[in-house]
């Protein structure tokens, strides 16, 4: 019949025929179809019951334990903060001996060092990453990329042991000598480089730190660019750009979101790392701006300190006290990044 003939180049897919059926539905049958629906979910089977309580209880099972962490550290750091006060956290005082103490030393090298560590880690993750996905033919991208895993594998204590025997030397014996040969007359910079050439230091801590957080930051900063639609990157070619052109006019604007959790992701790395800052950074609580003299971050103190701490005494108070101030600090860090990410959408 004329009527039922379709025309040859008309096409009905499922999913148009359910938007005609659903159009030329009644009130009253969608009202069926509503009420049958909310039945049946009300109605849960018994596997997915479990499966919802399993999933809820693993989700508030994270909360618990950071609200267990941050309590534990602030009921055992709560000796220290009623003795010293909020002071506590600007004094540079750290003696045992007279049982004085004070968090600013150790935050200031936890501060420095981290932030050296991911300003050297950023340009290096950043061309890395994009010379993998822009640049670098596919098998040669394989098998860097796969290197820069097996280089986030690696434990930090191999880390600490490498700068230790290799890094500290060539500080001591290289970089620090020619630096203040050359420089200790140049007002402002004579303030960072002055000192004993003992190797250890922040500038020390800062590059064993970028050597970690590195390949992290590369491996996020990978999976960000390899999203990135490449009809973007074309059409900047297309337009006469440069590789320099595309990488800060169409690349950086896209990823700028992405960049910043791989940002975060290496700092919180660097803030709470131990072993491997602890071999390379002196362990002395000073405060001063050389960036090579001995300094100490409070992971270092910690791990060096808390087996010397009785219980109940006002030392290993003063130690929970700075993981606590640690834990605000990462989580001021990520609280910044969000606002970060937040302003550039």
């Amino acid at each position: 019949m004329w009527w039922l003939r379709l025309p040859d180049n008309a096409r009905f897919s499922s999913q148009s025929f359910s938007r005609m059926t659903l159009a030329t539905a009644t009130p009253s049958e969608e009202a069926r179809d509503t009420a049958g629906a909310s039945r049946s979910g009300s109605r849960r089977s018994g596997p997915d019951t479990a499966f919802h309580f399993l999933v809820a209880a693993s989700a508030l099972l994270v909360l618990v334990v950071l609200g267990g962490l941050v309590v534990l550290m602030g009921i055992g750091g709560s000796q220290a903060f009623r003795t010293f006060g909020l002071g506590f956290a600007f004094h540079d005082v750290w003696n045992p001996v007279a049982d004085l103490y004070g968090a600013w030393a150790p935050l200031f090298g936890t501060i420095v060092s981290t932030l050296i560590g991911v300003a050297i880690a950023l340009p290096l993750a950043f061309g890395t990453a994009f010379w993998l996905t822009a640049m670098a033919p596919p098998r040669i991208a394989a098998i860097v990329g796969t290197a820069v895993q097996l280089l986030a594998a690696v434990p930090s204590i191999i880390f600490g042991m490498w700068g230790f025997f290799t890094i500290v030397p060539f500080m001591a014996r290289t970089v620090q000598p020619f630096l203040t040969h050359h420089f200790k007359h140049v007002p402002g910079i004579k303030f960072i480089i002055h000192g004993a050439p003992f190797g250890t230091g922040l500038m020390t801590a800062g590059l064993v730190l970028a050597m970690m957080i590195a390949p992290f930051m590369t491996a996020v900063m990978r999976d960000v660019f390899a999203a990135m639609p490449n009809m973007l990157r074309e059409s900047a070619y297309g337009l006469g750009a440069t590789r320099w052109d595309v990488m800060w006019k169409v690349v950086v604007p896209w990823s700028r979101s992405g960049m910043i959790g791989a940002i975060v992701l290496g700092m919180g790395r660097a803030l709470g790392e131990t072993m491997a800052v602890t071999f390379v950074i002196g362990n002395v609580t000073a405060v001063g701006w050389s960036l090579f003299a001995p300094r100490s971050t409070v992971a270092s103190l910690i791990a060096l300190q808390f087996p010397e701490s009785p219980a109940g005494s006002l030392r290993l108070s003063a130690l929970l006290a700075l993981g606590f101030i640690l834990m605000l600090l990462s989580f001021a860090s990520l609280a910044l990044a969000r606002m970060l990410r937040g302003n550039t959408k």
